[in-house]
């Protein structure tokens, strides 16, 4: 999309910074707020739910360590979009072989559809708790506001930055209220973020949710784009001022989904597990029992109202997220409306089927965890290449920690993938 008047000021404000003046540190801040949405998005409600409502606090160490994996990814993928000037999809698109890169882009597409399905799901599921629409009317309804929202993208990318940076806040200080109302246990809570352990062996693959659920494969890609020209630099020496500036963002809008999805998870534990309701599962479940469980009507409310922005805000991303993709992998791309209907028609169709929202919405985080080594291998892979990346190059510590949190991903992966065959 082209620039506006208004991101012209932006990168002008910019490059003052960078020469020199401080006082415009600001305008580097944005990025990553459009990249966290996809950290709170209706899955992530889906999966903490879960694991805080059967097990209590004990996965919240997992929440921890998959938001602090996302801020490196993250950062990797800012990094690589600040110094190639071209995203993820488009280095792939010139260094693998043609058909490899179509496999690439059919995955990518996967992923991007497991992505909207959970977040029209979590939207619709939200307008039917609040205001008592059905499902269906929830989603068309979701549909419209989302395009809608997007056509504000013309207008610059800052704009787009507030719209989303406030949605975030907002989920923040709902769930930030939800937890002063649900006042976790501070020893259980303490215990379960920094001792980890799996109680059973569906723990593990809820496990695979959370991290699918958090580190979002459809955004690593997304990232790359939203820094590749967004604020050019003139020298070695602002690049790396451009890069710090870029690495704080990433730490402040991985670190805010990171609390709002330990709050979830938190509150689940204490309004559900802590009171022998370890087979409250599902969002719906949820939002019917916090008021009763809590004393207050208004903790209701909060949680509907959270799953509603989240539900909106990530469905735009991941809308954005899907053109990315289509137009790096194959330089193509089809008109915001149409990408719209396409990725709606998923949750329409589990919909109309009756199958379980909360099945599918757990469901659609594993596929997403699947589609985490794809995006991370050729990011690890671009980022160490010093030919491409000059002074911003990783260092050999920064690509072993990625290879190992790769590899994690993929032995995760191997034992869902086992777990889901096997008779249990």
């Amino acid at each position: 999309m082209g620039t506006t008047l208004s991101d012209d000021s932006l990168r002008a404000r910019a490059r003052r910074a960078l020469a020199g003046r401080p006082r415009g540190w600001t305008v580097f801040f944005g990025p990553a707020l459009i990249a966290a949405v996809a950290y709170i998005d209706p899955g992530n409600f889906a999966t903490n739910i879960e694991a805080g409502s059967r097990y209590g606090y004990a996965l919240l160490w997992v929440v921890l360590a998959a938001n602090l994996m996302a801020m490196l990814i993250q950062s990797l993928s800012a990094r690589l979009g600040l110094a190639t000037g071209r995203n993820l999809p488009e280095m792939i698109r010139e260094r693998y072989p043609r058909p490899l890169v179509w496999f690439y882009w059919i995955q990518a597409e996967i992923v991007a559809i497991a992505t909207d399905l959970a977040e029209f799901l979590g939207a619709a599921l939200a307008f039917h708790l609040l205001f008592g629409l059905t499902l269906l009317e929830g989603a068309l309804l979701t549909g419209v506001i989302t395009y809608l929202t997007l056509l504000l993208y013309r207008y610059g990318f800052r704009l787009m930055e507030l719209i989303i940076g406030a949605m975030i806040l907002a989920v923040a200080s709902g769930f930030l209220l939800e937890m002063l109302l649900g006042r976790p246990a501070p020893r259980p809570f303490l215990e379960g973020l920094l001792i980890p352990g799996f109680p059973d062996g569906y723990a593990l693959y809820l496990a695979a949710g959370i991290l699918g659920a958090t580190v979002m494969p459809h955004v690593i890609y997304l990232h790359s784009a939203l820094l590749q020209r967004r604020i050019p630099a003139d020298d070695d020496d602002q690049r790396r001022r451009l890069m710090r500036y870029s690495r704080l963002d990433v730490i402040v809008g991985m670190a805010i989904a990171g609390l709002i999805n330990l709050s979830i998870l938190a509150l689940a534990a204490a309004a559900f597990h802590a009171q022998g309701r370890t087979g409250v599962a599902t969002i719906r479940d949820s939002y019917q029992l916090l008021a009763p469980m809590l004393g207050r009507e208004l903790a209701s409310h909060l949680f509907g109202a959270a799953l509603l922005l989240a539900g909106l805000s990530s469905s735009v991303v991941g809308t954005l997220s899907g053109q990315v993709i289509m137009q790096g992998f194959v330089r193509f791309t089809i008109p915001l409306w149409l990408r719209r209907v396409v990725t709606m028609a998923p949750a329409i169709a589990v919909i109309l089927l009756g199958i379980s929202e909360q099945r599918a919405l757990v469901a659609s985080q594993v596929i997403l965890s699947f589609g985490i080594p794809f995006a991370l291998i050729p990011l690890l892979t671009f980022t160490a290449d010093r030919r491409l990346m000059g002074n911003l190059v990783n260092s050999r510590a920064i690509t072993l920690i990625g290879g190992l949190v790769c590899a994690l991903i993929i032995a995760l992966n191997g034992y869902v993938l086992v777990f889901s065959l096997l008779p249990h």
